[in-house]
């Protein structure tokens, strides 16, 4: 077998809609790893900016690039995940970075981790509009009511395959957070690496605060109804009682409270309490709390 066509000990995937004024920036990023065993997969998740599509046309042969139709974010790392000839898949947004350690660190904590552990994350480090660092667990019980894993994390991709891959109805948003919480209630763990070692681009307008936050009522809706049987009582107790010694940020009674706010109060009231939260979360980490991965896709 030549070196051309032995399988590499990763692929990273990055989707790519009308991004092209980034893409030079998160390859220097790829370029600059202390660990060089890896492929680049760039999906165009069908770009109507010219000089996107004329830039993801001059790369070089050694970075594959697909383009498809417009599908969405879960879309485009589906179509990543499925192209990937490495086990193990890095999804990379096209506007993100990751610190030179990050696939070396990742990768070697992957190798050493039990088989059920099916992600491997490191802390966070907010950029651009944003300013501050943001620790990441990965907690059973908080994923039923927040997202702490970044979707910049190395996953092994048999676990993609087995949980179905990321739900393409979720083109708002919380698609990362959704099948993160799937690989939690199919028995798959995480491990955290607790250094900051992705950078994560906040944006104006993108998907934390400017697109996912004022649908979260109807994203967490919909994912309570999809996983209905993870959001008894007694299951969520359950799950609470199992998880109490890992690090995590949801208290058992602020859960609870959240679930019964999102039942009782109506949407606009509930929608307008999250964003006040998630307002004074982010000026707390010294960040504007305007912004969100400037990948947000149609």
């Amino acid at each position: 077998m030549s070196e051309t066509d032995r399988a590499p000990a990763v692929s990273v995937v990055v989707p790519c809609y009308n991004g092209g004024q980034y893409v030079d920036r998160v390859l220097a990023s790829l370029a600059g790893q202390t660990f060089h065993d890896f492929e680049i997969i760039i999906v165009d998740d069908g770009s109507t900016d010219a000089a996107t599509v004329e830039k993801l046309a001059s790369l070089p042969p050694s970075v594959r690039v697909i383009r498809q139709e417009n599908r969405g974010l879960s879309g485009a790392r589906n179509t990543g995940f499925r192209e990937a000839r490495a086990e193990l898949v890095l999804p990379l947004d096209c506007d993100d970075e990751i610190e030179p350690s990050f696939l070396a660190t990742t990768v070697n904590a992957m190798m050493a981790a039990p088989k059920n552990v099916g992600v491997v994350f490191t802390h966070i480090r907010l950029s651009g509009a944003a300013h501050g660092e943001l620790e990441r667990h990965f907690h059973p019980f908080d994923l039923l009511f927040a997202n702490g894993i970044p979707s910049c994390a190395l996953i092994r991709k048999r676990v993609w395959s087995a949980i179905g891959g990321y739900d393409e109805a979720m083109r708002e948003g919380y698609e990362d957070w959704e099948f993160f919480l799937r690989m939690a209630l199919r028995g798959y763990d995480g491990v955290e690496i607790a250094e900051p070692l992705f950078i994560y681009n906040m944006a104006s307008g993108g998907m934390l605060l400017g697109q996912s936050s004022p649908a979260h009522v109807r994203l967490w809706r919909y994912m309570r109804q999809k996983h209905r049987d993870a959001y008894r009582l007694s299951s969520i107790l359950r799950r609470w009682r199992n998880n109490r010694s890992r690090p995590g940020k949801v208290s058992l009674w602020k859960g609870l409270l959240a679930l019964v706010l999102a039942k009782v109060l109506p949407d606009a009231l509930f929608g307008r309490l999250v964003a006040a939260r998630r307002s004074r979360r982010f000026m707390r980490s010294n960040d504007l709390g305007t912004g969100g991965s400037a990948a947000a896709r149609p």
